[in-house]
């Protein structure tokens, strides 16, 4: 891959890299365990809906290794784990709602036994009609919540004044999480009537409440503690709770360490994955190819539960006029319940839902109206001032420097001419192109989650330990935190040790994710250093008799008193401190300013800025295979002032990968019952090194940033997932240089299969 030339003044390495290449770095399955830890193994109905008729097992429980067998009517808290609404229970008592709920969870010494015990386990379930389709659920009035609407001006009134209206349908399907490391807990009783618990999550606050609900105790009694995970993806933002709970419940009933690790298919089989959506569109333009009104239909298919959904079906809507300045819109969004496991958080988290619609749309209105897609894309960008449907006005757009940076610096007229020409002189091979804006919301859009915490120590030989609610899984928020400390101190980053994130130590903590992790953590750690070193400053200042105007800094470890050096160290500095009895820790704490958001008439300031880019992508399709090549994505992307650009060029090539394969080869797929058949990968296809793009240039936007985000150094963990969109326009583009006449729906994945049938397709 080639990308743009690093600036090595920010670009420490990833801390953790060295760890991981050499297998050191610790995951839940890697801590050493206890004597005495036992296995847990849940099992799952294998029907989609059903009522329990009947539950035995009185043989299994006899059975040698097993210790004991848990039903719902163990459990000594709360059957319930839901997170926004209270509809999922631990273990399914009376109905199944989806192939994969758990109803039992055996206990054992070992995985063995337990795998024996569930051979001599009988479950009779009658079965229930299963609902799998969205717009079907939505008919039989299956909703998980409130339906919503976003509106903007007056369509009924715009749409009379259009001169080219065009309406149609759009799909996206789910994507299964697939993180290097399943879900899984290991838990153990301590002192004080305690659990501690080691956790796969993203989300501490929610493992810890759940957990202490279903038990029925304070969450002071259950310490929760990551190191690390192996990747999450949105998929253990509120999933993890779930093994949490089966390990904490057998953990806090047998008094014993218990583990509850799912093998890959146990948990590609009980997991939710990205939403899937069916949505109807209706655009339309004047004669300059303006938009002048849109509406737009969503059908979430939510699953058996809400989990997430709910928050998912509102980002959906605050994306659903992705970059576009458009002046009479209506966004409706229905979250439906289907026989299938809760679908959950993903990376965009229903923000690529929506704008994949608004783009199909786009194109739609281009395809008929006999124009380029890109003309309507540029001619409706938005600008400073232009309004959101849900009422935020744009103070910091760079979607057109985005757009024309990368238009001219990758020169898109000799590239659309490469293209014609190579089209004529190949019959059966045809590339095609697309251009990809991205406008992406940073916050949670549920206002209260939007705070952090952080605890620093200066021991008194000048070391530091940090700890934070930022959970690494990949993206690098363990460098960046410790880029922050290291900054504000003055000090060399070996000195700086970064703790787990554990509940004992920061309590309340918001989810690492909503790309808000950095500027969340980073601001509230940033607190934190500031509070000691105004005291440290106030040290220097008595030692050399100084005034309290004088400015104090420390760099390099040296201290400097109005631009010069003193004779002075960080360490010694430290240690004056310490003899003195001045505080050298602090909590410090940090709450986004400004956003707001009211739900009875849907409008506010839901997000603290916006994250925007461009990206080309170039395609190439055997038209006798109806195989394709990804040639070439070229981006230009907001990172602000990157704090680390080698970590964010990382994220901006993960996003991007990940939703090119959203897009075109990952295709999660169930039967009529709702059992799962893309349950491995033999049968699940990611992104690997050959089908991810040849070329990558990724250009750094040259902008100020915010000052919302730490040290102005923009999210980047979610809006490039939103670039994986333009593969699937490229690839129907090439389709159509092939076959004009083909039918080519604007359902995603567009996988080889759909591509092969297209291509040879004609329009009645």
């Amino acid at each position: 891959m080639i990308a743009e030339q690093i600036n090595t003044v920010n670009t420490i390495p990833n801390i953790d890299a060295a760890g991981h290449v050499t297998g050191r770095s610790i995951y839940v399955d890697d801590i050493p365990v206890m004597h005495g830890t036992l296995v847990a193994k849940i099992i799952d109905s294998k029907l989609g809906h059903g009522i329990i008729k009947k539950i035995d097992y009185s043989k299994a429980e006899m059975l040698e290794g097993i210790v004991r067998i848990f039903s719902a009517k163990d459990i000594p808290g709360q059957n319930e784990i839901g997170g926004i609404i209270a509809d999922e229970p631990l273990l399914a008592e009376y109905k199944v709602l989806f192939q994969g709920q758990p109803i039992l969870l055996i206990v054992a010494e070992t995985e063995d036994a337990a795998e024996e015990a569930i051979k001599n386990i009988i479950i009779e379930i009658e079965p229930l009609p299963v609902v799998i389709d969205p717009r079907e659920a939505f008919r039989q009035g299956q909703l998980l919540c409130k339906s919503r609407t976003f509106q903007k001006g007056n369509i009924a009134t715009a749409f009379t004044t259009c001169k080219y209206i065009f309406e149609g349908t759009a799909e996206t399907g789910g994507q299964e999480h697939l993180y290097l490391e399943t879900q899984g807990a290991y838990a153990y009783p301590v002192e004080g009537d305690s659990l501690r618990l080691f956790s796969s999550t993203q989300g501490l606050r929610h493992v810890q409440e759940t957990v202490a609900h279903v038990l029925g105790i304070g969450m002071n009694k259950i310490e929760v503690d990551v190191t690390r995970l192996g990747g999450g993806f949105g998929g253990k933002e509120d999933q993890a709770a779930m093994w949490a709970c089966m390990a904490s419940l057998a953990a806090w009933t047998l008094k014993r360490p218990v583990k509850c690790i799912p093998h890959r298919m146990e948990d590609m089989r009980m997991t939710g994955k990205r939403n899937p959506y069916k949505s109807d569109y209706k655009i339309g333009l004047d004669e300059n190819y303006k938009i002048i009104a849109y509406e737009a239909t969503y059908y979430q298919n939510g699953g058996a539960s809400a989990d997430l959904s709910p928050a998912i079906l509102e980002r959906t809507l605050f994306h659903g006029t992705n970059s576009y300045d458009i002046p009479n819109v209506q966004l409706t969004a229905h979250s439906c319940k289907t026989n299938l496991p809760p679908n959950t958080a993903f990376r965009g988290f229903g923000g690529p839902q929506g704008m994949f619609v608004i783009e199909a749309a786009i194109d739609h209105a281009a395809k008929e109206a006999g124009v380029e897609t890109t003309l309507i894309q540029r001619a409706n960008l938005m600008v400073n001032g232009t309004e959101f449907p849900y009422g935020q006005i744009v103070a910091d757009s760079e979607a057109k420097h985005c757009w024309d940076e990368v238009v001219q610096l990758h020169n898109l007229d000799n590239i659309k001419q490469q293209i014609e020409t190579f089209n004529k002189e190949n019959l059966l091979i045809k590339k095609g192109f697309s251009l990809m804006p991205v406008c992406f919301g940073i916050s949670f859009t549920n206002t209260m989650m939007n705070q952090a915490r952080a605890l620093v120590h200066v021991y008194w030989d000048g070391t530091v330990s940090v700890s934070t609610g930022a959970v690494e899984m990949g993206q690098g928020i363990n460098t960046k935190m410790l880029q922050v400390t290291a900054k504000t101190f003055g000090i060399s980053t070996k000195k700086i040790k970064l703790e787990t994130t554990n509940t004992t130590r920061v309590a309340n903590t918001s989810p690492s994710a909503a790309s808000a992790t950095s500027d969340l953590n980073g601001k509230a750690l940033l607190n934190a250093c500031n509070q000691i070193m105004e005291r440290l400053k106030e040290v220097v200042r008595t030692i050399f008799n100084e005034a309290e105007e004088s400015i104090v800094n420390i760099i390099d470890e040296q201290v400097f008193i109005n631009g010069v050096q003193k004779d002075l160290s960080w360490n010694e500095v430290v240690k004056q401190a310490f003899f003195k009895r001045v505080n050298l820790s602090a909590k410090g704490h940090y709450a986004t300013p400004v956003i707001n958001f009211d739900k009875t008439i849907e409008k506010g300031h839901p997000f603290a800025y916006h994250v925007y880019g461009t990206a080309i992508t170039v395609v190439t399709v055997d038209c006798v295979r109806g195989t394709y090549e990804i040639d070439a994505v070229h981006a230009v992307h907001d990172f602000g002032t990157t704090i680390n650009r080698n970590i964010d060029l990382g994220q901006i090539e993960g996003g991007l990968v990940q939703g090119i394969g959203w897009m075109t080869m990952e295709e999660v797929v169930y039967n009529g019952a709702g059992k799962l058949l893309s349950n491995a990968l033999s049968t699940y296809k990611i992104p690997d090194i050959y089908s991810v793009p040849k070329e990558v240039n990724i250009h750094f936007l040259k902008t100020e940033g915010s000052d919302l985000a730490i040290f102005k150094s923009k999210a980047v963990g979610e809006p490039p997932l939103m670039y994986g969109i333009g593969a699937f326009f490229a690839i129907r583009n090439a389709i159509l240089a092939f076959n004009p006449a083909a039918i080519i729906p604007y359902t995603a994945p567009i996988t080889p299969e759909k591509v092969l049938m297209a291509l040879y397709s004609k329009r009645s």
